[in-house]
């Protein structure tokens, strides 16, 4: 018999109502078992599955961990959370929704920063003038690190944001940030500007699965039944 798979959605808004929502037009209806807001799930469709309501965040971390076999989270989750991500996991369908980009922004008063190489020379100043390195707000150490060594900036520090991460400048917590943003109204809000080549990652919302569970027919045929439902969108 088939081992059984466990499937994780997320486990409140709109996240999970379009998860379900797409799930149900390729055949596969959800329902969570006793409470409401219980945090398991029956899957109608699939043979010897469950479901898994978590967080957006704790999907990507049980599946780094293999507590589950599939996810449906944002791919900056993903790639922020899971080191090596092709080596334990796949990204198997993006979903077309849960839209986001994460990216760097400095304050808009800086007139004469618009790139990540304006970003090393303002950051080589700012170190001759204050004796420490910029700080960056962020919530997502990881992929800054590799972004910010890719583009060869390297005087700064990153800053592990607790709360909204578009307020630390103002705040006094750091000089810029790289955050998550739909619209980019918060960030203006926040008198923040985008680099022009500061998108970091477009995210989306994304079925992910671990490695080892790939050639399981029942994962197959779920990828394909969900390709084609978004297919007619």
């Amino acid at each position: 018999m088939d081992r059984r798979l466990v499937i994780a959605l997320p486990s409140k808004g709109r996240l999970m109502e379009k998860a379900q929502a797409l799930f149900a037009r390729a055949g596969y209806d959800i329902s969570r078992i006793g409470h409401e807001r219980g945090y398991r799930g029956a899957i109608d469709g699939m043979e010897n599955a469950e479901v898994a309501f978590l967080s957006a965040s704790e999907i990507a971390h049980h599946l780094r961990e293999g507590k589950i076999d599939l996810g449906v989270t944002g791919e900056d989750l993903l790639r922020e959370n899971i080191a090596r991500l092709e080596e334990t996991a796949q990204i198997l369908t993006p979903l077309g929704f849960g839209h986001a980009d994460v990216v760097v922004a400095v304050p808009e008063s800086w007139l004469d920063c618009a790139t990540m190489t304006d970003l090393e020379e303002i950051s080589e100043e700012f170190h001759a003038r204050h004796g420490r390195r910029l700080r960056v707000a962020t919530k997502y150490l990881r992929l800054t690190r590799r972004f910010f060594a890719r583009r060869g900036v390297t005087g700064y520090r990153t800053v592990v944001s607790l709360g909204a991460t578009e307020g630390a400048p103002a705040a006094g917590m750091a000089e810029l940030i790289v955050d998550i943003t739909s619209t980019g109204s918060t960030l203006r809000a926040n008198h923040l500007k985008v680099l022009d080549d500061g998108v970091i990652l477009r995210s989306q919302a994304v079925l992910a699965g671990r490695t080892n569970i790939l050639a399981d027919p029942r994962v197959q045929d779920m990828q394909a039944r969900l390709a084609a439902v978004l297919k007619t969108d």
